[in-house]
């Protein structure tokens, strides 16, 4: 399961978005640094706009999303490369993830207190960034020198390594991440296997007050945020933690015509799921039949026959074929007989690459 961890500064609002996300209350919101010390974790659902349909052509009245699992991890501040505050448990905890969800926070607030004493989003990217550059750079310099070593005896792996350790260590030094850093397919390859923090994937949620987002496009703060993000090739979603956390209260009819009324669209909450769902490349592929309808998860570019172990892996080992057709195809059509009457039921093989939305039957013998 893809993991997220919900990061920043002490009283940036990590907590409030993780109740939010989690439609609970389970994280503590408190007007002080360190509130959340252990990481909360909470598993979330991706949202879905096509299962409901769906499970109503197959009348069933399962439904099994896919799901994205959040950490809300301890507040940062200076000093936590060196160990200050909670430093050296929050960068234990980021590395255990996936992707990180940077909260930077756009509101003021006279009674909510900022660790650095004033609202600077652009400062607290920094902060947080310096400080996963610094980490990341200690990790560096020992695999250089471990490199180094075995470089001596012949090793080509190791003659890779420090090649790619070269490229990535200025940027670190500059305070740069190493994912701003170009490297090529077989680099990057290389670079997975020193686990560096700041090659995370990236989401910035902007955290901003509920009468901002009426006018979100003229908030300075925010579109600070964003030009960060462009930069980086990391994503941003703009987000009302408080507010979101409020509608968990309300039935979910009451929650879209509330945002509307404030002239949101979507919910922020289910723009951060989708995006650190996506983020990683991933993508859905559908069962559809009388005991449920799922969403199973799997990476882009994924064949059938590995996509079948993700349910089972005797479905993978045992695979004939793949019967599939498409979620547009199959709500058209309005049921699977006539899907089928209509040629839009197609078998593939294994080579065959899922596609987003497929609804698949493996056919399988073990």
């Amino acid at each position: 399961m893809l993991r997220a961890g919900i990061v920043g500064l002490p009283n940036v609002g990590k907590s409030t978005l993780f109740n939010a996300l989690t439609a609970q209350s389970s994280a503590l919101a408190a007007n002080y640094p360190f509130a959340t010390i252990e990481p909360n974790v909470g598993v979330v659902s991706v949202p879905d706009e096509r299962l409901e349909p769906l499970a109503r052509l197959v009348k069933t009245e399962k439904i099994v999303p896919a799901t994205v699992e959040f950490l809300d991890i301890a507040g940062l501040v200076r000093g936590a490369s060196k160990g200050e505050g909670l430093g050296n448990q929050f960068l234990a905890n980021i590395r255990e993830t996936d992707t990180v969800v940077q909260v930077v926070r756009c509101f003021e607030d006279e009674n909510i207190v900022h660790v650095e004493g004033a609202v600077d989003p652009l400062r607290d990217i920094e902060t947080i960034q310096i400080e996963l550059a610094l980490s990341d750079l200690a990790t560096v310099e020992r695999r250089r020198e471990k490199a180094q070593k075995s470089l001596k005896s012949g090793d080509k792996v190791a003659r890779q390594e420090l090649d790619v350790l070269e490229k990535i260590q200025p940027a670190l030094e500059e305070g740069r991440s190493a994912r701003t850093v170009a490297l090529t397919d077989d680099e990057r390859s290389v670079a997975r296997n020193f686990f560096l923090l700041t090659t995370k994937p990236t989401i910035y949620a902007a955290n901003v007050e509920e009468s901002a987002l009426a006018d979100i496009d003229h908030n300075s703060m925010v579109n600070s945020v964003r030009e960060v993000a462009a930069k980086e090739a990391a994503e941003c979603v703009v987000i009302c933690a408080q507010l979101e956390a409020d509608l968990v209260a309300l039935p979910p009819e009451e929650r879209v015509d509330y945002l509307q009324s404030l002239g949101v669209k979507t919910s922020g909450v289910d723009q951060l799921i989708k995006s650190a769902y996506h983020l990683l490349g991933l993508m859905s592929f559908l069962t559809a039949g009388e005991k449920e309808v799922r969403a199973w998860t799997i990476p882009q570019g994924t064949r059938a026959q590995t996509a079948a172990g993700t349910i089972h892996s005797d479905i993978e080992r045992g695979f004939i074929r793949a019967e599939i057709v498409s979620y547009d195809d199959l709500i058209s059509a309005g049921s699977y007989a006539t899907a089928r009457e209509k040629g839009l039921l197609r078998l593939e093989g294994k080579d065959y690459i899922m596609q987003e939305g497929d609804i698949v039957n493996f056919r399988f013998n073990v």
